[in-house]
């Protein structure tokens, strides 16, 4: 999947940018300013898809002043589908969650990191999670082993991006104070900082 541009994954012309923007806002839009956050293709060319996508009633077009203002037309049978492809990062975060919450072996934390989770990623890119397994369950837990590859081929079939787990438990964590993901995502469990924050003082207890 292309986390950059998750409608890339089945619409990757320049169709696909614009309608990933419209999708984002129910503002209208200039040519100009879809093709400034499209970031792809030029004005000329953006304002050729739009004409082109406004012609199949996909998009709507209005005046204001001199200038023609573009809006996804979201009772168009075709919106919805456009909707859940642009809407594809978002769905992948939310099925991650579901199966986490599934564990018979429930983690200490997960987290998705990296370019799939800044949103900068292409079709190659990794996806990298940060998995804390509680320090009462052996790295070699069978159920915990299964648990674990079982997600691992999941995202690949639901992206086909190829994935990653760093697995460390709460002690080893706490040995990595510096281990730090501004933009790592929450999957299970409180986010990392309010975990590295509470772990000392409940590893004095243990």
């Amino acid at each position: 999947m292309d986390f950059g541009r998750p409608i890339g994954t089945v619409v990757p012309s320049l169709d696909g940018a614009v309608l990933e923007v419209l999708a984002g806002t129910d503002r209208g839009l200039s040519g100009r300013q879809v093709h400034s956050l499209a970031g792809a293709g030029s004005v000329a060319g953006v304002r050729l898809v739009l004409q082109r996508l406004a012609s199949t009633g996909l998009v709507q077009v209005t005046e204001s002043g001199n200038s023609l203002l573009y809006t996804l037309n979201r009772k168009h049978l075709a919106a919805q589908a456009v909707e859940l492809l642009a809407g594809l990062r978002t769905t992948f975060v939310e099925s991650l969650r579901a199966e986490l919450s599934t564990w018979t072996i429930p983690p200490v934390h997960v987290s998705l990191y990296g370019a799939a989770a800044r949103g900068d990623g292409d079709l190659d890119s990794d996806v990298d999670l940060l998995l804390i397994r509680p320090d009462e369950v052996a790295a070699d837990n069978r159920l915990w082993e299964r648990q674990a590859a079982d997600l691992l081929h999941t995202i690949v079939d639901m992206t086909g991006n190829p994935a990653q787990l760093h697995e460390l438990t709460p002690a080893e964590l706490t040995a990595q104070p510096n281990l730090h993901h501004p933009e790592a995502i929450t999957l299970h469990g409180p986010d990392l900082q309010t975990l590295q924050t509470a772990l000392p003082a409940h590893l004095e207890l243990v």
